[in-house]
């Protein structure tokens, strides 16, 4: 008998992982792409430590294979560019964009066809990647595994906002430990006891549903992409590219100010020549509505009448205002305008308001009537009108209009094919895709657009330069008294949170705080609650610099600005276009001060540097360096500065308005009252 023995050896087979990695410019800054695990994962290092751990790649699909596990690394190229490009406009007219880049491919184990690239530019103040997803099917993503693994999360602090809440991006930013963060808007800024500071966001946001972050465990988040009406993210068919996932890292809080990475990750202006659109300052028919002066509906208080809007535009014509904001001069205001988005009209005015006569009355004046179009988030109603609405304002010499899309609830009202009404969020994908369609529809027609209750801005003015500011963030209305008022803190919070994304339409300026209304609980000002702007006169005036937008707005009443002549002449002397930004210094929600120097243009001579300081509730001394200035030059220094008694709570109008010669060797004691602020103009002599 015969006997056979088998013996089965099991060999346990390792593969290790793969690793390619990419330095910025100055070697500070690494980033890391792995297959550890099979699974597609990043990593981020600055100065030889981890930043963000071993995050995830990839995505889920309805019925296309998903791509994250069992995917291996390989390198596809490299590229290194060191370029200077200008903007038409802007807070800076040479933007530097110096970036290694590296693209790398993760293929499926066992099916080659399934495979993704990432595009990633590493610069030296932070990170831009996204995904280009190959292949001719269909697709419906149904989640984004993008994450951002925070290391050392308990040592972090959050400063955020709430995603896809029932006010868009209109909330009070939050400070908190980084592990209590749930899920929050971007940009997201993050700063750690060592004092390094992180911001992140996304660039280049077109035809794809933006970008929140959702919390896993401890300081690992993820990207939440806001749904269409029916459930689904997002919707591709054929190979596709996505938006930019940007992480911008800062050794202090005004390095992520100082950042231009969002821009530089768009596409190139793909307008041609827009010449025609035209930074400026302007005044309007709005504060008024927010006090109950006037109302935006028909009636014994409507406020865009003929005769009020050429008052306003003699005024504007007097004191060097570009424009005239005139809002409720159409149809559709009447009753619950919030609700009814479907009644408005963008060609039919109220009896009162005679559109012709007023611009042809502005041009008389050399005043621009600026257009508005309130939607109440009703997308197919304003498409529908949208061509006609554009080409009435071009036939009158119209050419920029502020859009507003007023939606509680994230309730944007489209109608599919079938004639019924779907709702939408603010940053969904057919959402994201009707701002893009609206600005560049306006371009056909010269228009610049200046959009409120809008998605976040994530660098799209550089390919649209028409798309001229929006809102989309808790702005000056919330000031007026029919809400709890911004709180001291808010605007030193925008500069490092909200402003990271791009230039805001916050329309500054309010000079009376005395029209305070008794608020629901029958408190009136001075008695424990202030219901009104929370800020002093010299930080009303300090935001016009501190809050970049290339169009700004003188928001309160002209008598206001008449009964205040000399704090009035800064507004209108600070110009809104620039040449170059420096954030000087700076904490997330305690203070900044940034310096601008004014772009040479028709009423400015480029030579002349303004500077804005703003604190939040506390008292402040701050020493600034004069270095900014061009050397060997002296400069009158036109000083508004809180006065030493100034409170925004007792003495809030209390300014000092001093001159004093400087140069590029001095340093300036600036000292801010709780919630002050200093606004100062170097005029070069």
């Amino acid at each position: 008998m015969r006997f056979f023995v088998f013996v089965i050896f099991w060999f346990s087979v390792t593969v290790s992982a793969a690793e390619v990695s990419v330095l910025s410019p100055n070697k500070k800054l690494k980033l890391v792409f792995s297959d550890s695990g099979n699974i597609a994962q990043y990593r981020v290092e600055y100065n030889e430590k981890v930043v963000l751990g071993n995050s995830k790649l990839g995505f889920t699909f309805a019925t296309a294979a998903p791509m994250y596990r069992d995917f291996t690394l390989t390198e596809k190229s490299r590229n290194s560019v060191d370029v200077v490009w200008a903007q038409p406009w802007g807070e800076q007219t040479n933007i530097r964009d110096h970036h290694n880049e590296l693209i790398v491919a993760f293929s499926h184990l066992h099916n080659k066809e399934n495979m993704f690239s990432v595009q990633a530019r590493v610069f030296d103040d932070g990170i831009g990647f996204r995904y280009i997803v190959h292949g001719n099917n269909e697709r419906t993503i149904t989640r984004e595994l993008t994450e951002f693994n925070f290391v050392d999360s308990h040592k972090a602090t959050a400063y955020w906002i709430p995603a896809h809440g029932r006010e868009r991006y209109e909330y009070l930013y939050r400070t908190t430990p980084l592990q209590e963060v749930y899920k929050a808007h971007t940009p997201f800024t993050v700063k750690y006891a060592g004092g390094l500071h992180v911001a992140i966001h996304e660039a280049a946001l077109v035809d794809f549903a933006g970008m929140s972050l959702d919390k896993q465990e401890l300081g690992r988040l993820s990207a939440s992409l806001a749904p269409s009406h029916d459930g689904a993210l997002v919707r591709k068919v054929g190979p596709f590219k996505t938006p930019w996932r940007t992480i911008t890292i800062g050794e202090e809080a005004v390095d992520l100010v100082n950042s231009y990475i969002a821009l530089n990750l768009n596409e190139p202006n793909k307008l041609g020549d827009v010449s025609w659109v035209e930074p400026g300052k302007y005044i309007g028919i709005w504060w008024g509505m927010h006090i109950d002066k006037f109302t935006w509906g028909s009636g014994e208080k409507h406020g865009a009448t003929t005769e009020r809007t050429k008052a306003y535009m003699d005024f504007a014509a007097e004191h060097g205002f570009d424009g005239v904001l005139v809002e409720g001069w159409n149809e559709g205001w009447d009753g619950d305008w919030i609700a009814n988005s479907e009644l408005f009209s963008f060609t039919q005015s109220y009896p009162d308001f005679d559109l012709k006569k007023v611009t042809d009355y502005g041009k008389e004046k050399g005043v621009k009537l600026i257009g508005h179009h309130e939607t109440s988030g009703g997308i197919t109603n304003y498409e529908a009108q949208m061509e006609d609405g554009f080409a009435l304002y071009e036939s009158l010499g119209v050419s920029q209009i502020k859009t507003g899309y007023v939606a509680h609830g994230q309730n944007l009202k489209v109608k599919d094919t079938n004639g019924n009404m779907r709702y939408e969020f603010t940053d969904s994908q057919r959402v994201v895709n009707h701002f893009i369609h609206n600005v560049a529809t306006a371009a056909k027609y010269q228009l610049s657009i200046n959009t409120h209750e809008s998605v976040k801005d994530t660098g799209l003015r550089r390919t649209y330069p028409n798309w001229i500011s929006r809102e989309s963030a808790r702005g000056q209305e919330y000031n007026s008294g029919w809400a709890a008022p911004n709180p001291p803190k808010h605007i030193p919070m925008l500069a490092f949170t909200r402003m990271l994304a791009g230039p805001m339409d916050f329309t500054p300026g309010i000079f009376n705080f005395d029209y305070v209304r008794i608020n629901d609980g029958g408190i009136e000002w001075g008695k424990g609650d202030y219901m009104r702007p929370r800020t002093t006169l010299a930080k009303q005036l300090a935001q016009y610099v501190v809050l970049y937008s290339p169009i700004q707005m003188a928001a309160d009443l002209p008598e206001n600005y008449l009964a205040k002549p000399d704090a009035f002449q800064f507004i209108k002397d600070v110009p809104t276009d620039w040449s170059e930004t420096k954030a000087l210094q700076g904490e997330v929600g305690d203070f900044i001060a940034i310096a601008r120097k004014a772009r040479k243009h028709k009423n400015y001579s480029g030579d002349d540097w303004f500077l804005g300081a703003v604190t939040d509730e506390e008292a402040r001394t701050l020493n600034v360096s004069l270095d900014f200035l061009d050397s060997d030059e002296e400069y009158e220094a036109q000083v508004y500065v809180d006065a030493n008694d100034a409170h925004w709570e007792n003495n809030p109008y209390a300014i000092e308005i001093k001159k004093k010669t400087v140069s590029s060797k001095d340093v300036l004691k600036l000292d801010l009252a709780p919630s002050g602020g200093a606004a100062i103009r170097f005029k070069k002599l």
